[in-house]
This record gives structure tokens, C-alpha cells and sequence, in this order.
């Protein structure tokens, strides 16, 4: 099942860009034995598209069709990582291609969008900064490839 990354705005060079890259590399590699990955990071371009409609349709146009939906939002829901480790496993194992993660822009998700999701996820009731907000995502999905391996770096 392939893994997507898609975010509204542009993360540019930097700490976070680092991480991002790292996470995303090692969620990658350590993900295709298990049928997970790779993972693909799609950046919407803030400047190209105006408003929550037009970010969540470029949002949606990012994605291959028939993906799994979970859109990140403060409103969300707040899981753990061994539970995220056993939707991702849960999806892979009944077929699905494309599992996709969105994060929107700065004045939230369109409703539609959220309503149209498989999930509506949130990393607590704390607002995060897009930029930090996609490095813990990437860094969950990692986490959650790592679950599923039996490897050390997550401990309970």
C-alpha cells in the first residue's frame, strides 16, 4: 500500500525539511517488506490556490483515485501509535492501494473534505504549526512502519 504525504504550503529547506526527508526515507525503505510504501509527499502550493474549497481540491487531485482518506485536524480524533500501526496494517491487508495523509492550510480543512474521509485524525487539542505538524506525521508514519516490523524504535 503506497503512503501519501499531502500538505498545503511549500516546506522549504531547514530543520524541518530534514526531518521530513529523513522519516519519509526511512518509512520507505523500511516499509516495502511489509507491503507499505513508499512514502509520497505532495506539496500544494499556498500561492496557486485560494481558500479551504480550492485547497481541498487540490488537495484531492494529488491523490490517486480510490485512496484512503484521513485528513488531519484539530476536531479529529487522537489515537496511539500502535493503533495507527494497526489501521495502516488493517488497510494494506484488505487491498488497499493508496493511503492518503492531508494536512490543510492555515484556516483548516474544507468540511467537505473531512466529511469525505476515512478518518479524521488530530495530534491533541494543541494547534501545531504546518511545518511541525508534517514532520510528527512523517515521523508516525515511520513509527507505525517500525510497529509493524517488530523493530526497536518504538517502545511502550
Amino acid at each position: 500500500m503506497r503512503l501519501h504525504l499531502c500538505a498545503v504550503g511549500r516546506l522549504r529547506g531547514g530543520p524541518e525539511r530534514v526531518l521530513v526527508d529523513d522519516y519519509v526515507t526511512r518509512a520507505s525503505r523500511s516499509g516495502r517488506p511489509l507491503g507499505l510504501g513508499p512514502v509520497t509527499e505532495h506539496q500544494i502550493d499556498e500561492r496557486k490556490v485560494s481558500g479551504a474549497q480550492a485547497e481541498a481540491s487540490a488537495l484531492t487531485r494529488a491523490l490517486p483515485e480510490g485512496t484512503r482518506l484521513v485528513v488531519m485536524d484539530e476536531r479529529g480524533r487522537t489515537i496511539d501509535s500502535p493503533a495507527l500501526a494497526a489501521l495502516l496494517s488493517s488497510w494494506r491487508d484488505n487491498g488497499t492501494q493508496d493511503a492518503g495523509f492531508v494536512i490543510g492550510g492555515a484556516d483548516g480543512t474544507d468540511p467537505d473534505l473531512r466529511a469525505r474521509a476515512d478518518l479524521v485524525l488530530s495530534f491533541g487539542p494543541m494547534v501545531w504549526p504546518h511545518m511541525l505538524a508534517r514532520v510528527m506525521l512523517a515521523e508516525q508514519l515511520y513509527r507505525a512502519v517500525t510497529i509493524l516490523s517488530g523493530g526497536p524504535y518504538h517502545r511502550q
